[in-house]
């Protein structure tokens, strides 16, 4: 019965590659046009809910997501949420719909095909060098001039398995306050026991979003990083205690 379990995940896994693929080949020159001017990079989020949402769907993931609150169109924020999964990626640009930019590792864009778009249209970081990290931080102003926002995964990373949150790094509340955007928390409740970074694990299922009260970041400072931080990691963490209780 258990050799079945891995044949299972074994093909699993794969099918979640195909349909990364799948719309990206499709899709391709139409991709393609709409990254060749900065200007139409909202255009190209369009295209990148709808590749979203076939995979989510095409996995067995039936995601319901619960709003406390509703970006407004034409406004900037930052977007946070907690990362556990593969499936992070996709399940944000489902439930957010104003166009943001993903602050995210480079390594990344050495996924054929995926990574082509990726490095040319999110803002890469090398989290083991400083000169990178300010490096983040330019692009980052000149998206967030243009109207757009920006989406980061504050614990700098995927945490171990058995973590249920790690601690958060500072660089999207100090852009957000130097910006003076308000901080969208948001908790993803299902991810890691539907698609972690564990090769034999995950199946179909449902996944649970909350897209908690902005935090404003008018009038604060950058010595208010900190606070602001932990506040909002104790957003999510509540929330993830929640689910699981």
């Amino acid at each position: 019965m258990k050799i079945f379990k891995y044949i299972f995940w074994v093909l699993y896994r794969i099918w979640f590659y195909v349909l990364v693929a799948l719309p990206i080949i499709v899709l391709f020159p139409v991709l393609l046009l709409s990254i060749s001017k900065e200007s139409w990079y909202p255009y190209f989020f369009r295209l990148a809910r709808f590749w979203a949402k076939f995979i989510l769907i095409g996995m067995g993931f039936a995601y319901r997501i619960e709003r406390q609150q509703a970006p407004e169109k034409g406004k900037s924020y930052m977007f946070i949420a907690n990362h556990t999964s593969m499936a992070d990626i996709m399940l944000m640009l489902v439930s957010v719909k104003n166009p943001f930019v993903f602050v995210g590792k480079k390594e990344l864009a050495k996924i054929p095909l995926f990574g082509f778009f990726y490095k040319r249209t999110c803002i890469l970081v090398d989290r083991s060098s400083p000169k990178s990290r300010q490096a983040v931080f330019l692009r980052a102003q000149r998206r967030l001039k243009s109207g757009l926002s920006i989406c980061i995964f504050p614990e700098g990373g995927v945490p171990e398995e058995q973590i249920v949150l790690d601690e958060f790094k500072d660089g999207a509340f100090r852009l957000a306050i130097n910006h003076q955007i308000p901080i969208v928390p948001i908790t993803f409740a299902d991810n890691k026991k539907r698609f972690s970074y564990t090769f034999f694990s995950g199946g179909p299922g449902r996944m649970r979003v909350k897209i908690h009260e902005f935090l404003s970041t008018k009038g604060l400072k950058i010595e208010d990083t900190k606070a602001l931080k932990e506040k909002s990691r104790e957003i999510i963490l509540n929330q993830l205690q929640a689910f699981n209780s």
